[in-house]
């Protein structure tokens, strides 16, 4: 019968005539390769600052040099860097700086970003935090004056580190094991990067009586591809 209806072709099977699902069509180039990017990282041989970055890279099972620095080497190549500073990332040829700027980057580039600007920028908020709070460790740990150094510890030990990791402490309660929204972001990554250096810049242990944030660096660097960076990473004191 002309109106008689056709049996579909199997699934996963083109039609007649059509052709083969990811092929092009007659007349059309084929998909182009994927670019792959060089990477490469220029930090000293310490984690600080650059450990976000090399714990994305491992995430995303990104290949990249991990370039450290000598101190005898930093005065000849410190005129190359972009503003005299590293942590530096190179893009293919393309050097850039601000170590969380890098690291939103790399999150973009492995997906642990949000899915609205709306989360993007609740990510942006606990991150910020986060970095805030390490600068006010920093300016007390480099301090060059004891006596100065002293009075500021007090403060940083009775004041500023309870007041920043008690509300990280809730915000991790609120949002079942992460620092945000509720599932795994680059927050979460970067905070777990960046706690070594915490640690060694106040000489203890600052998650001691914290379990939820404890919890999230823990289960950061339960990941595999994380885990296995940090078995195989230079060991440092810092």
């Amino acid at each position: 019968m002309a109106d008689e209806a056709q049996a579909p072709p199997a699934e996963g099977a083109p039609a007649e005539g059509a052709p083969a699902e990811g092929a092009p069509a007659e007349g059309e180039a084929p998909p182009a390769e994927p670019i792959k990017h060089t990477y490469t990282l220029f930090y000293f041989n310490v984690k600080a600052l650059a450990e976000p970055l090399r714990y994305l890279f491992a995430y995303g099972g990104i290949e990249y040099e991990d370039v450290r620095v000598t101190r005898d080497e930093w005065p000849a190549l410190k005129p190359t860097m972009p503003m005299g500073q590293m942590p530096v990332l190179e893009v293919d040829g393309k050097r850039v700086h601000q170590s969380i700027s890098m690291a939103r980057f790399l999150a973009k580039t492995v997906g642990l970003c949000g899915s609205t600007p709306w989360e993007d920028l609740q990510i942006d908020i606990v991150v910020d935090t986060i970095n805030d709070f390490r600068l006010k460790i920093a300016v007390v740990s480099y301090e060059p004056e004891d006596d100065i150094k002293e009075k500021k510890l007090v403060t940083l030990n009775t004041e500023v580190i309870p007041f920043y990791l008690e509300k990280l402490e809730q915000t991790v309660k609120d949002n079942d094991g992460h620092l945000v929204l509720n599932k795994l972001t680059w927050a979460d990554v970067y905070f777990a990067g960046i706690l070594d250096y915490m640690n060694y810049m106040v000489k203890r242990d600052i998650l001691e009586q914290y379990p939820a944030l404890r919890g999230v660096v823990e289960s950061i660097n339960a990941l595999e591809p994380i885990k296995a960076w940090i078995e195989k990473r230079p060991q440092t004191e810092v």
